[in-house]
């Protein structure tokens, strides 16, 4: 809502002194959303007058036309004598009054006037259009011509009233009221204190039996139709200046002063109206709902095909409107080439939010009006509204209004809410007492009654108050949201994070340190992905919960795996130059059972109880968390230190390991076939949980139809773990690892093994046999030859031993080795080398 700071005034006696910057502060602070100032004709100088055309010349030779103008412009020149003027316009004729920019005059875009010898003539000024004096386009694109009784030689700029502040005012959904000048009127008034010239306090004639006949079919669509006849209307009046001017700066164009008139009304007090050609309705007008199918054709000239939950306006022919939405073209009033209009039929009626959003938003029409009705319209208005828009057309349209008074009012009494009177102290934690809360609900306009138990009846124009809470707000709001004190939180004493956070925290932390860049994604996923992923129909991976409401179509599912999500950022990344990556993220997954039930509509008046917040959880499927990464490129990069090396499923298996020891889990590894790895180069990553062995992840190299599906680089490893079983398997905290001062003492030993035979097998064997004394166990080499054998490979391990009470002797070292070798060769059929 634009709102102009001249016409604010006339129903706010602001101080003298104020700027549109001061009245944005105070609205700003009353709970208006201000966004922004417009100084209109701040980059405008004079000299600007009124001129007053007396001669025209027609200038030929030239590719466009062109005239040569003498305008009186008075003594605004400080001659007296005629203005000589070249100008390509061709809407005005000998005797108009139109604006000239005089030599010296600078217009908006720091356009400046100066004489100046054009087309074979000394040009010394300009007429101007309102699109060069900013004013926007006033319908005829061309220049101004100005009413007869325009004074020539007088100041245009004050007579255009070129120089105003207008206020851009956002306007949320609950203040549909301040869509109107009486509404901000209002919020400025209480915000300075002053009081309100209420522009729809008029004199109403009372409603009678003889006024144009009205037919309300739907009382719940359309609780009250006001209508009122005007005859006699010069279909020559226009719009004049003043009015023409405060349209223009609220944003809308000027179109005839019939419909400016309206357009007007519904500025000044928020009231949309509409205004009908009375000859060209057939009969009684009549509010009902459409019948499928029906067809309207609508002032833009679009053919609508209505539905059944459509509100019409109808005639004695079928539908002439949609009803707070726009007025149909049979009706529409006549225009200054068609004779105009001499007789209107004033439409001011209150139709039901709900309706008219449901209408506007099916028929993609949204217009002024249904911008007002679905936001909530006084509709105690309506009469007022009729009668301003009937005085208006008296006055500049010389009409004569017939007696007859429509008026339709459907049943119904204002609302009242019972509020305690320290329920906003309650709310806002401040003392207002009770004499402050019953002077800001009366500023608002509500009636006041009672002492601590307070009866506060609402004003029309608020249909967003509905309880106390609502009324608690208005009175903090006017009382200032600056003055609430700011109260830390006080935690109570021995809170941190749970067991489970700090877990997280510290995967987070370890993949980061061992180089991964955390890439959070939307946890949302398309069947798509789950095809690039190459799952079967029956993986339960595939099962998924579906939102109503998705932020595209294209994932319209919660994700049960994190790995399309860092395909995603791994394959953008790459397209823009970044080919060496390592990247992980931690999050939800979204498992559902088939087991959840319905979801319950918890209250909002008091807490739930546990059995109703236990029946929401029961509802919510599995949401395990998970860690996941992906690399791509070069794991370490070739410099001067020495050769990198690519990134491959070793160091996918690593990063899983890595994730497992911040639980304190060993993970065991084991080769493996799951999408989406490559069947050779993938391995599932268990850990013991109550004594047996649970699945807690995959990693390896990706399936190249995978890598293909999905666009990623050759050879991309990943990892996905899930967090929660390796919490179960940790079983409490981390204990850090004891720290012996007595020397290592180390055993090499190197087995020559089937080449089906997992490493992970042989190094579980080595360590069940070397016992306690065995500190760390690590595979340094593979190989395989013809010297083993078709089918053999050997596996080269060093095992570190050392004693916490004592230095170990040779003897003992060896013992230890050989009890593992023995262990190995017992479960593996392993053969040591070299033996």
């Amino acid at each position: 809502m634009r709102a102009p700071l001249s016409w604010l005034r006339e129903y706010v006696d602001l101080p003298a002194g104020e700027t549109g910057r001061d009245v944005q502060a105070k609205l700003i602070a009353a709970g208006l959303e201000v966004e922004r100032v417009e100084h209109l004709g701040a980059d405008l100088t004079g000299p600007l007058a009124v001129g007053k055309v007396l001669t025209i010349e027609e200038l030929e030779g030239f590719r466009k036309p062109i005239r040569f103008c003498t305008v009186d412009v008075g003594t605004a020149n400080g001659t007296g004598e005629p203005q000589e003027i070249v100008c390509g316009a061709r809407n005005f004729a000998v005797g108009d009054k139109v604006v000239v920019a005089l030599p010296g005059a600078v217009l908006p875009g720091d356009f400046a006037i100066a004489e100046r010898k054009t087309y074979g003539k000394v040009s010394r000024g300009m007429i101007c259009s309102g699109d060069e004096l900013g004013m926007g386009d006033d319908g005829t694109h061309g220049i101004i011509v100005l009413p007869p009784e325009a004074e020539v030689g007088s100041d245009a700029i004050e007579l255009l009233e070129l120089r105003d502040d207008v206020l851009d005012i956002a306007v949320t959904p609950d203040r549909g009221y301040c869509l109107s000048m009486r509404g901000i009127a209002r919020e400025a008034a209480t915000a300075y204190g002053l009081p309100l010239r209420d522009p729809a306090l008029l004199d109403v004639p009372a409603p009678n039996s003889y006024g144009y006949p009205v037919s309300v079919a739907d009382p719940a669509g359309c609780d009250r139709f006001t209508a009122r006849t005007v005859t006699g209307l010069d279909p020559e009046a226009r719009s004049p200046i003043w009015l023409q001017r405060r349209l223009q700066k609220a944003g809308m164009r000027p179109v005839s002063l019939t419909v400016d008139v309206t357009n007007y009304v519904m500025l000044e007090l928020g009231q949309p109206l509409h205004a009908y050609d009375r000859s060209r309705v057939a009969g009684t007008i009549g509010v009902r709902r459409a019948e499928a199918g029906e067809k309207l054709t609508t002032l833009d000239g679009t053919k609508r095909v209505l539905d059944a939950e459509d509100l019409v306006i109808t005639d004695d022919n079928g539908p002439i409107g949609l009803a707070g939405v726009m007025g149909g073209a049979t009706t529409e009033i006549a225009g200054a080439a068609e004779g105009g209009s001499a007789e209107v039929v004033i439409e001011a009626a209150h139709f039901g939010a709900v309706a008219i959003a449901r209408t506007a938003r099916r028929h993609k029409l949204s217009s002024e009006a249904s911008k007002r009705f679905e936001r909530g319209v006084d509709p105690q208005a309506t009469s007022a509204a009729a009668q301003r828009t009937v005085d208006l057309l008296v006055l500049l349209a010389g009409g004569t209004p017939e007696a007859g008074v429509t008026e339709f009012a459907a049943p119904g009494a204002p609302r009242s809410i019972p509020l305690r009177a320290d329920h906003p102290d309650k709310v806002a934690g401040v003392e207002y007492g009770r004499e402050t809360v019953v002077r800001r609900l009366q500023e608002v306009g509500c009636d006041v009654y009672g002492q601590d138990e307070l009866i506060v009846t609402v004003p029309s124009w608020r249909p967003d108050l509905t309880d106390p809470n609502d009324l608690a707000e208005e009175v903090i709001r006017l009382e200032g949201y600056e003055n609430l004190p700011s109260t830390l939180p006080k935690p109570p004493a021995g809170r941190g994070l749970t067991a489970r956070q700090r877990l997280h925290r510290r995967v987070g932390r370890a993949l980061a340190g061992a180089g991964y860049v955390e890439a959070p994604s939307y946890p949302f996923i398309g069947d798509w992905a789950l095809d690039h992923l190459g799952l079967e129909a029956d993986d339960p991976r595939r099962l998924t919960v579906r939102l109503l409401n998705p932020l595209s179509e294209a994932e319209p599912a919660l994700r049960t795996t994190l790995l399309p999500g860092l395909f995603a950022a791994l394959r953008r990344n790459d397209s823009r130059g970044e080919h060496d990556l390592a990247l992980f993220e931690t999050g939800l997954v979204f498992r559902p059972t088939g087991e959840e039930l319905p979801a319950t509509r918890l209250p909002v008046d008091r807490r739930p109880t546990d059995e109703e917040i236990a029946g929401l959880d029961a509802a919510l499927p599995h949401q395990p968390r998970r860690a996941a990464v992906v690399l791509a490129g070069a794991r370490e990069r070739t410099g001067w230190w020495g050769q990198g090396r690519p990134a491959g499923w070793a160091d996918a298996v690593e990063a899983g390991r890595a994730v497992a020891r911040e639980a304190g889990v060993e993970l065991i590894v084991r080769q493996d076939q799951t999408a989406p790895f490559h069947p050779g180069r993938c391995a599932a990553l268990l850990a013991v949980i109550d004594g047996e062995e649970v699945l807690v992840g995959s990693a390896g190299e990706l399936h190249p139809r995978v890598i293909k599906a999905f666009g990623l680089p050759e050879r991309t490893c990943a990892m996905e773990i899930e967090l929660d079983r390796l919490e179960r398997a940790g079983g409490g905290a981390v204990e850090a690892p004891h720290v012996s001062s007595f020397p290592v003492a180390t055993q090499d030993v190197a087995l020559v093994v089937d080449g089906s035979v997992p490493a992970g097998d042989v190094e579980a064997a080595l360590r069940a046999g070397a016992g306690e004394l065995l500190e760390s166990l690590r595979l340094f080499d593979v190989f395989t030859g013809e010297q083993l054998g078709e089918g053999k490979k050997s596996l080269a391990y060093a095992l570190r031993f050392r004693a916490d009470d004592r230095t170990l002797t040779a003897d003992e070292a060896s013992a230890a080795r050989d009890a593992a070798v023995a262990v190995a060769v017992e479960r593996t059929g392993a053969v040591l080398r070299g033996a």
